[in-house]
């Protein structure tokens, strides 16, 4: 149960797709935080429609979404299960919040203090790890236009530019996952 004496904070994590945001969302998970993937909603109405989960799947759900519901169609789905969970955890990780529409409703509505962190890689080191990726791999050609209608089409570099925090990526996971670390502690976020 969270302390009633402290508001309940949430941690959003932006950053282009390969930038580490996953990585540290699983960390802080382990480290005992509540822990909520946006994509998550993506690749379950993937899922759900009898698709094979892939990147195009995936792009097209997530228009569908925003082109029916508006460009925060993500956070608006999102919103009871962080409020839920906000119940009873002192605070909460977002993995992948894309875009400026969701974070602006995130600040109106989510009923908690918010803190963006960006984390932030070269497109060489992301492009590289997304081809390598076991889980939903792509080609540098394939990360370059999802950068392109990630960016035109969502939104994603308001977030990730007024972001309050930013983590570097281009090194080793555990120098990133140290930065985190610091970072989490300096901020007094607990589970």
């Amino acid at each position: 149960m969270q302390n009633p004496q402290k508001p309940p904070r949430a941690l959003a994590l932006v950053g282009m797709t390969g930038s580490g945001k996953t990585l540290c969302a699983k960390y802080l998970e382990e480290r005992g935080f509540f822990q909520y993937r946006f994509g998550s909603i993506v690749v379950d109405e993937v899922m759900r429609r009898g698709w094979q989960v892939s990147p195009e799947a995936e792009r097209v759900v997530r228009e569908e979404f925003r082109q029916s519901e508006g460009i925060n169609a993500i956070a608006k789905r999102a919103m009871p299960y962080l409020q839920e969970a906000l119940r009873t955890h002192q605070s909460v990780v977002i993995d992948g919040l894309y875009g400026f529409g969701e974070y602006k409703l995130l600040h109106q509505e989510l009923g908690a203090d918010m803190v963006v962190v960006a984390v932030v890689s070269s497109r060489w080191m992301r492009y590289e790890r997304l081809a390598s990726r076991i889980e939903r791999p792509l080609t540098a050609a394939e990360a370059e236009v999802r950068d392109y209608a990630e960016i035109e089409m969502l939104e994603k570099g308001g977030p990730i530019a007024i972001a309050d925090f930013t983590l570097l990526n281009d090194g080793e996971s555990a120098a990133t996952l140290a930065q985190l670390d610091a970072l989490i502690d300096a901020l007094g976020f607990k589970p």
